[in-house]
């Protein structure tokens, strides 16, 4: 396909993300149309859609309407490319530019820096002198980053393994497991490294949450929100912790035995029904749901479907979970509060209105990442009684 032709295939498939269609849909759709497109074809049309959906506030207005088509013209536009050259009428290329088509000036820093304007006081509220760095970043494609496997090997070797397939990886500060991937990121999922085991995909600060909880052998974790499992996995790597994993949707865990074994970890599932005939637990994990704020550039698609209303109703489960999950913690346990959201809404204000109501327990531990950091957005503090 030409560079033209990759813009066409993009328009397409923005117009039916718009319509309402899923975004993992709407390109699968794509793909198995069109069978011509060679895999570089369709990374570079799937980067072109993530690229607009990040930036769709800030496209719409640089190239004169939020459709597919003015999405596309306002990335193209804001790059500094020839609009000419791609959008010039030729076969499988879009149609030329129209007179009307000339785009616009900003109208608010909320469009400027792709936030929904209802969220843009509570976005800086949040985050301060660090908000325009974040919302910048958030228009960027995410890094990649891995996990080493230490119940398998060390840094050095799961670097040198990736290195011998030409994926360059590179350690990560946030956490001494971590690796940012610098080339080579789309061969991991067939590597050796990945696919016996030695490293993981997750991201930094997600471990980072994980490593900042003191483990000791013996100890009795459960993960209560586990999803996929990244962080039970993460949890099982240290030596003689028992890890126990739960989700409301017992589907999100369906791939965690596959993944446990071939990580060489043991990790228990257990079923809501099965929670309350558990012991207490030495430490309580809660990854819980939130707005995903922290994770936009990864699933765009959120950060536009986020509305005041559903912010309101998470908030409520998170308070909800915090409280439900006090009784499962041994005395002198920790309850480990989590989300991958940089919104105060989510994290101190949740974390200080618990403290509020229940005075017997404080808090030992609290730290925020933030994506401008180089990672996900991530919020954790450490609950005790």
């Amino acid at each position: 396909m030409t560079p033209a032709a990759r813009i066409q295939a993009s328009i397409e498939i923005l117009e039916q993300i718009l319509s309402g269609t899923p975004v993992e849909k709407s390109l699968t759709n794509w793909a198995r149309r069109s069978r011509f497109a060679g895999s570089k074809d369709r990374a570079a049309v799937r980067d072109h859609v993530f690229e607009a959906l990040r930036c769709k506030r800030s496209f719409a207005a640089l190239g004169g309407a939020e459709t597919g088509r003015g999405l596309m013209i306002g990335a193209v536009r804001g790059s500094g490319e020839e609009l000419a050259d791609l959008f010039s009428g030729a076969r499988h290329a879009p149609a030329v530019l129209s007179q009307d088509e000339n785009g616009r000036e900003f109208l608010t820093d909320a469009e400027r820096y792709d936030i929904p304007e209802w969220l843009w006081p509570r976005f800086q509220s949040s985050l301060g002198d660090q908000t325009v760095a974040v919302a910048r970043a958030l228009q960027h494609r995410a890094p990649v980053h891995l996990r080493v496997n230490l119940i398998k090997t060390d840094v050095p070797d799961a670097i040198a393994a990736l290195a011998v397939e030409d994926i360059k990886a590179v350690a990560h500060p946030a956490c001494e497991t971590a690796l940012e991937v610098a080339e080579g990121a789309r061969k991991i999922a067939q590597s050796r490294a990945y696919t016996e085991g030695l490293v993981e995909l997750q991201d930094a600060a997600s471990q980072a949450v994980v490593a900042a909880l003191e483990l000791r052998p013996e100890m009795r974790v459960l993960d209560f929100c586990a999803g996929g499992g990244g962080k039970s996995l993460a949890l099982a790597a240290h030596q003689g912790v028992k890890v126990i994993a739960h989700d409301v949707n017992a589907s999100r865990m369906r791939d965690l035995p596959a993944r446990a074994e071939r990580a060489g970890v043991q990790v228990q599932i257990v079923s809501t029904d099965e929670l309350p005939q558990q012991d207490p637990f030495d430490v309580v994990l809660a990854d819980a749901p939130c707005s995903g704020s922290g994770s936009w550039r990864r699933a765009p698609a959120g950060k536009w479907a986020l509305t005041e209303d559903r912010l309101q109703e998470l908030t409520g489960i998170q308070s909800c979970i915090l409280d439900q999950l006090k009784t499962l913690v041994a005395p002198g346990g920790v309850l480990a509060y989590a989300t991958c959201s940089m919104l105060d809404d989510e994290n101190g204000n949740i974390v200080d209105a618990f403290l509020r109501a229940n005075p017997q327990w404080s808090e030992t531990f609290r730290k925020t990442w933030l994506v401008s950091h180089g990672a996900d957005g991530f919020f954790t503090a450490h609950l005790t009684r």
